[in-house]
């Protein structure tokens, strides 16, 4: 029993085909397409105000050079709101849960930042690692430190994502196999279980969304430090 809660984590494959591929190629054809109208439909027009919306708040604190980088994270966030809100259907498969998949999200994204500081402004990418008033003595444990911590920075993006994603599956599922076997055995239980799993599918559903937000947050503080 305790292995089969992991197995909705497996990459699911069909004829020793992979379908990770199909499921990240899908949000992609969900999204309403552009029109060359002046006016268009309600969808459009609602995604549209909440593209705008969250680009200017996110990248307000942002000079232009910064801006250069709303298309592309932007485009991220909703990959990932859509991913993470496709998963929490049923017989569904949520490739977010796969650390390496997000590590394959993050660690180009942190280093194109990082390469972004240390080309326009060297000096000051660098002075992150000593912070400013250090005692001699303290210099190279401080340097030593603040070099970990930013190399630390995707594999703390990537595990948050997997880990906040695989518990809430994981409990989920717990809490869906307590109702069943209870159902039979004490039904009053059971109720209360079930209204339990409907407040944490609700829950699940912020997390989704909160997540991908939080992902692109961090994204977008590093890069305000090296632009």
């Amino acid at each position: 029993m305790t292995l089969s809660f992991f197995d909705q984590f497996a990459s699911p494959t069909h004829l020793g085909i992979p379908l990770v591929l199909l499921a990240l190629v899908l949000p992609w054809t969900l999204f309403p397409t552009p029109s060359s109208r002046w006016l268009g439909n309600r969808l459009i027009a609602l995604q549209s105000w909440f593209f705008n919306r969250f680009t200017q708040q996110l990248f307000l604190p942002l000079n232009r050079e910064g801006h250069k980088w709303a298309t592309i994270l932007m485009s991220l966030m909703i990959f990932l709101i859509t991913l993470n809100m496709l998963g929490l259907l049923p017989y569904t498969y949520t490739p977010t849960t796969q650390l390496s998949m997000n590590m394959g999200f993050a660690v180009p994204l942190w280093l194109a930042t990082v390469l972004i500081g240390m080309r326009n402004q060297p000096t000051h990418a660098l002075g992150h690692l000593l912070p400013e008033g250090t005692p001699v003595l303290l210099i190279p444990v401080l340097v030593i430190i603040e070099t970990i911590s930013l190399f630390i920075r995707p594999l703390a993006l990537g595990v948050r994502l997997t880990a906040n994603l695989t518990a809430g599956h994981l409990l989920m599922q717990l809490i869906a196999t307590a109702t069943f076997v209870l159902l039979s055995i004490m039904p009053g239980v059971a109720m209360l279980t079930a209204i339990l799993l409907l407040m944490l599918s609700l829950l699940e559903v912020a997390v989704a969304m909160i997540q991908a937000y939080v992902f692109i947050l961090l994204l977008s503080l590093y890069l305000q430090e090296n632009v």
